[in-house]
Formats: C-alpha cells, structure tokens, sequence
C-alpha cells in the first residue's frame, strides 16, 4: 500500500505544482470557519477503515513578502493568500526516497530569517532536513541544512528580536514541552534541551483528557508548542488535552525570557470554543496580519471516521490591556468580517447574521440508510445528510419558516463512501443554489455547475441580500462518492423578534471538585441557543460556549484554585438578546 501511494504521490506532483482555489469575490468582506480549503485525505490506509475522509491540522500561518502561508498535517504541499481568503495550493513533498513514513510535514514548523521562509516537519529521528526558499511561490526550495540534529515532534521556531533562534517541541501525556537555542548560522544545537512546562489537570480542569474531561483511559496530552513576544514579555502557547475531543484548547504560559521560567495565564486556555456546528481549537499558531492585527487559527475537530479528521479554523485574536491574550471564538463557526485595517479584537468581527435554518424542515431527493434528512441541519458537523448517490439532480432543500434576508451560505460536504487516500489536484464540486418565496416558483440563486474548484467547506456571501423562504442546493458534480452534507447554513436575519434576556442563571460549583460546575437557567421563549460566557473577571469574560437545544450544561474547564463570571444570552434566527447580569462564583 505504501508503494501504491508514493507511486500516487509521484503521479500527482507530475500534473501540477499549483490547484486552482476559490477566489475572494470583488466587494466580500467575510468568511466562515471551517475554513473552505481543499483539504487532502488522509494518506494513511489504518486510518481510513472506517471510510475514507479529509483530515489535516496542526497549522500554521506565516506572513512572508506580504504573503500569507499555510502549512499543516500530511497535505503533500501548502497555500498562499494575498488575504487570509483566496488560498492557492502549491503541491509538493518534503519527504526524501530514504524516509520511510507516511507524515509528509505533519505539525510543521515555519518561520523567516530574512528573505528566506524555512520549514521542518515532525520526527523522532535524527535524519530530515530543514527547508529553505526565498520563493515559496514558485515552488523553489531547497535543504538549508541535512540532517537536523534534533528528532522533534510538534516543532515551532520562534527568532527573538535579540536576533537569537529557539526551537520548541513536545508531543506526549507523559513528556514536557523543551526548548533549546539553535544556531542561526549552522542550525545546530546550542547546550542542552530544557524542560519547560507540563501540565497540570488536577488544577485545570480544562486539561484532563476525553470529551466528558474525566481522563477516560488516558492521560492529557500536551503538545503543539508556539511562542509569541508582545511587551517584552515571551508567552509559550500548546495545545490539550486531546485533538480528538471539542474540549481541544490551546493554554499559554507567560515569562520574561525566552525559554523560562514561565508560568499560566490566569485567563486560560486561551482559545477555547468546545460548542457550535464545528468545534475545537487547538494546536495552531498566533500571528500578525498586515496591518498588525493578530489572529489565531487552529485545530477543528470532526472524528467521525477516524480520530484524526479535523480542520482548521481561524480567530480573531490579541492582548488586552494587561498583556493577557487571547482569541475571541464567539459565533466562531458563523460569518465573521475579513481583515481590511489596524482593529481592535476585543470587539467582534462577527457580522450579526443569525443562523435561519437550524432545525427546519427539510426535503431530499434520496436518503442513504441512516443518513437522515435533518442531519443537515442539526448544527453538528460529525452527523450528515447522504443521497443514496452523488449523481446530477440529487438535491436537499431547506425551509426558513417564514419570509428571511438571506445574507449568506455555507455548503459543508461530507465524505460518504469517498475513494481517495492522500491529497489530491484536478477535483472539484459543481453545484446550483435556488432561492424561492413559495416552495413551487424558484429562482437561481448561485450558479456553480461549471465550477473547477474543490470547495469542501464552500462559503457563499451573497453580493445583495436576498428576501426568501426556501432554498434548494442541486448537485451537479461530486468529486468522490455520495452527495451529503454535514451541515446547509443559511445565514441572514428572520422577521420576527430577538428572544428576551435570560432569566435565573444559577451556576452549581462545589467544594468537592472546583474545577467543575452544573449551569442552570431558564429557557428563553423562542430561543435555539445560548452563548455562555465565562472568564476570570467582570471585564475578561474571553470564553464562549454555544449550548444548542437546552438549558443547562456541565462547565468542567475550570481552575481550580480561582473565582469565575459568568453571563449567558439567547439567540435564534432574528437576533440576540441582551446578556444576563454578570454571575460572581467562588
């Protein structure tokens, strides 16, 4: 099998450096996370028994020349973008004859010296290169140095402003996270690795393993390292406790040098978003866009065929006033506005258009076994809608429930009965989106039938908003198996009114176990959902959790040793309501 696949590998990279990626359209000003990438499959035959999928993670973004660059897990290649939008693929392996693994840069570390962008994949040997170009765009690269002489997994370069290199790395449930200065000149190893930080799950309840954080069958995981400098000061990120799970978070730890000592951020984790349609975010990267602005982007979580199907998602981020950053993951899976100037992102960039079809009723023109209807739209990207084929005409049509503007869709396509493994070019989806007042009389609304792009995660922002009731997608072209959707998302605003303000928020800590709690409230007439907000004070409430479809929750990701505040709002197609006063609890 492998040979099938390097022989696959070979094929590919000999059609094409580059893939053709959706483009930004004149005048858009948004995107939707997942990020609409095109996304290779998993190359790896033991990971895709359960069918095959997508999967990459671990990313990284780095601007080089005033370019963005993206790098993550085993995609055979990278992106480049000129606006965090327009992502284009430029196809290439790291991977030399002698190395015999199927982690084609997974957890890669990139980073800049000058004119030159270097990079370097995950391993415990002693026998990659470091990479190195000063034209990534054209696909010219070249080994700045064979062999590095330290075996690294989940590495991150980070260059001081002294003008001094470190490296960081560490992947384990037993293991720190290191750090060791590296040679600028000769990239070799300065002294001897340092540990650094562990966890602490007993503390930080956020940290312990499973989807239920009740360290179920294993330790946490830390891994993921990042270092980002703001005021002097050196914040380590990493990600835990599992990237399998919608608790996956990335934390950071604070010093005044670059390898130590450091300790945690009161405001932790950092970028947290462990509800909504797609959830996790962790192990990723911190970074400045051209006007200054930092963002995080990060690992998304699906494990539906594979513990390791995951996307990528991308958040406003930055430091507040007292150095604490952090990433603002509030309605991070709806329509959020793209950068286009020096922002401040402790206000939202999300756009205000409200979710209008979660729960409504649908009609298909097949169903797949299990694979029902409404799975659509139940705003969970591991259930899916599958058509019994993925031939033209196989359509899923979804009702508003009453005359909406319809501002935005995002078409997220599921991978039933698909036939890839590893990454591949020259695959597209093509598609028509109708619009329709009654349900009988429609109108075209989106046209992609000669569309030559692979959208996984396709994200329409309509050039006029739109007054409809009904939408129906029709499949034109799959690139591999059936026509099915994780999730139809139609965004925009309903007629009618926000719900009211949420009454009697009760939050049940105990002495017994600090790091958990049971919320409590009373529903909101009308209401599909609620954000909670949390935080370590008043005026820090950095955390977003999106409850769908009830009214309680259990809060399992706190410290232990801190009081927490809370406040909640109500949502539903037509807006949100005010938030609750905010809740002191010690």
């Amino acid at each position: 099998m492998l040979r099938i696949l390097l022989l696959g590998l070979a094929a590919w990279l000999s059609l094409s450096t580059a893939q053709a990626q959706p483009t930004r359209r004149a005048g858009q000003l948004t995107y939707c996370n997942p990020l609409n990438l095109d996304y290779g499959y998993t190359p790896i035959p033991d990971f895709a028994k359960a069918g095959r999928h997508r999967a990459t993670a671990d990313p990284v973004i780095t601007l080089f020349k005033g370019e963005y660059y993206l790098f993550s897990t085993n995609q055979w290649g990278y992106w480049h973008s000129p606006d965090l939008y327009s992502w284009q693929f430029v196809a290439r392996s790291f991977l030399k004859p002698e190395h015999k693994v199927y982690d084609d840069l997974c957890a890669p570390a990139v980073f800049v010296l000058g004119d030159t962008l270097l990079v370097f994949g995950s391993t415990h040997e002693k026998n990659f290169p470091i990479w190195m170009s000063t034209n990534p765009k054209a696909n010219e690269w070249k080994e700045a140095v064979e062999p590095f002489q330290i075996g690294a997994w989940d590495p991150a370069f980070f260059l001081g402003d002294d003008g001094k290199l470190y490296l960081y790395w560490g992947s384990s449930n037993t293991l720190p996270l290191y750090g060791q200065q590296i040679s600028r000149r000769t990239f070799q190893p300065i002294g001897q690795p340092k540990e650094l930080i562990r966890l602490d799950d007993t503390k930080f309840g956020w940290q312990r393993f499973g989807e239920y954080l009740d360290n179920t069958f294993l330790d946490p995981f830390m891994e993921g390292a990042w270092m980002a400098k703001h005021n002097g000061r050196y914040y380590l990120q990493y990600g835990a406790p599992g990237t399998e799970f919608s608790g996956y978070a990335d934390g950071v730890q604070v010093g005044d040098k670059p390898l130590g000592p450091f300790s945690p951020q009161p405001h932790n984790p950092f970028a947290y978003k462990p509800g909504g349609f797609a959830r996790g975010a962790g192990h990723g990267n911190t970074f400045q866009d051209t006007w200054g602005n930092w963002w995080h982007l990060s690992t998304m979580v699906v494990s539906v065929k594979n513990n390791f199907e995951r996307r990528l998602g991308l958040w406003p981020a930055g430091f507040d006033a007292d150095g604490t950053l952090y990433s603002n993951t509030t309605f991070g899976d709806y329509p959020h506005y793209l950068p286009t100037s020096a922002a401040d992102h402790l206000k939202s960039r999300f756009t205000g258009w409200m979710l209008l079809n979660y729960q409504k009723p649908v009609q298909v023109s097949s169903t797949l076994g299990g694979y029902l209807p409404n799975y659509a739209v139940d705003e969970s990207i591991k259930t899916y809608w599958s058509a019994a084929t993925g031939n033209p005409g196989e359509f899923i049509q979804t009702d508003l429930g009453a005359m909406s503007t319809v501002r935005a869709i995002q078409i997220n396509y599921a991978d039933q009965d698909a036939e890839f493994l590893g990454k591949q070019t020259g695959t597209f989806h093509q598609y028509r989106l109708w619009h329709s007042e009654n349900g009988r009389k429609w109108k075209l609304l989106t046209d992609k039938s000669q569309n030559q792009t692979d959208v996984p995660h396709d994200y329409i922002e309509l050039a006029e908003p739109v007054k409809t009731r009904f939408l129906k997608l029709e499949n034109r072209h799959m690139p591999t198996g059936k026509f099915a959707l994780s999730g139809l998302r139609v965004f925009g605003l309903g007629p009618g009114p926000a719900p009211a303000p949420v009454a009697d928020l009760v939050v049940l800590r105990t002495e017994k176990d600090k790091r958990s709690a049971w919320l409590k409230w009373t529903a909101a007439p009308g209401a599909y959902a609620y954000n909670i907000y949390t935080g370590i004070a008043p005026d820090k409430l950095y955390s977003c959790i999106m409850v769908h479809g009830q009214s309680e929750y259990y809060f399992k990701g706190m410290d232990r040793d801190r009081p927490y505040y809370f406040s909640i709002e109500a949502l539903n197609e037509n807006g949100v309501s005010a938030r609750s006063p905010v809740l002191t609890v010690k």
